[in-house]
């Protein structure tokens, strides 16, 4: 049932006595639970929001078998908390925290090689499998159990295209949001391969932006061998100006790379189908 999590998954925080972790594990273990644990540095053997405090993750995992994390640390401490993850073996980490420096991200991404941890983020709106669990920030306001996966760098975005879905009565097995930063964990290439091997999923969406090689790499990961479920692609930018950022730091294009035009035709000629807005997304899954 989905991919990353599932409804056995035992979530912990770090970062959770926070003003905005408090606000948004409240908010996850309202809408399907999972949680058992926070991790604040100095909090140890307190009490939040009716689940227990520790000092460390490889305390949490060691007291309630925790296997995945949200992470709300503040963004200077934000890559420490997720290496401190990696080492304690957390099977999935999501980030949510905004303006994480490059340079710490290449620290954890260097972390992560030979790990067993999957890292969703950072600048995530996170993971959720509808009604089953829920690690992030998004809306659930729209969601509902199906089969269509989906995989993207916009929150907004998803949100929007999650809600024209479930209104066209088409369910979704996972949302990812991969982050919107230049240097992250898990991409689209790593998101199709989850997809297709669950049986849950049907049918993919990605939803894209200028700039970066998200979608190159997608489409590569498409072109290598048939994918045997449909893929549909959403790609925004189209009219931004080149050399200028776009909301976050991985949506630029320079000198004409990473243009929108560009990814369009690499996906298409990989199999992917293309939708032009957002309000496409259900006519072009369904042709």
């Amino acid at each position: 049932m989905g991919i990353l999590i599932d409804g056995e998954t035992r979530i912990i925080v770090q970062g959770m006595t926070g003003k905005a972790g408090t606000f948004y594990t409240q908010l996850a273990m309202d809408y399907a639970g999972g949680y058992v644990a926070g991790v604040t540095p100095g909090k140890g053997g307190t009490t939040h929001l009716g689940l227990p405090i520790f000092d460390t993750v490889t305390q949490a995992v060691g007291e309630t078998g925790a296997s995945a994390s949200m992470v709300m640390a503040p963004a200077p401490v934000a890559a420490s908390a997720m290496i401190e993850a990696i080492e304690a073996g957390i099977a999935t980490i999501v980030c949510v925290t905004e303006r994480v420096p490059v340079l710490d991200m290449i620290r954890v991404r260097d972390a992560l090689n030979g790990s067993e941890s999957a890292l969703v983020g950072p600048n995530s709106q996170g993971v959720l499998i509808p009604q089953v669990r829920k690690i992030g920030v998004m809306s659930t306001a729209d969601a509902m159990p199906g089969g269509i996966g989906i995989a993207a760098r916009s929150a907004s975005l998803t949100s929007e295209v999650v809600a024209q879905l479930s209104a066209a009565g088409l369910g979704q097995s996972a949302t990812v949001g991969i982050g919107g930063d230049p240097v992250h964990g898990i991409g689209f290439a790593h998101c199709l391969a989850l997809f297709r091997d669950d049986p849950a999923t049907s049918a993919v969406v990605l939803i894209g932006e200028l700039g970066g090689v998200e979608e190159e790499e997608a489409a590569d990961f498409l072109a290598a061998e048939p994918y045997g479920k449909p893929v549909v692609a959403l790609l925004v930018g189209r009219h931004a100006p080149e050399d200028r950022r776009m909301g976050h730091a991985g949506t630029v294009s320079v000198l004409g790379s990473g243009s929108i035009a560009q990814k369009s035709a690499l996906l298409e000629s990989a199999g992917a189908r293309i939708a032009a807005t957002p309000d496409d997304v259900v006519r072009v899954l369904a042709g």
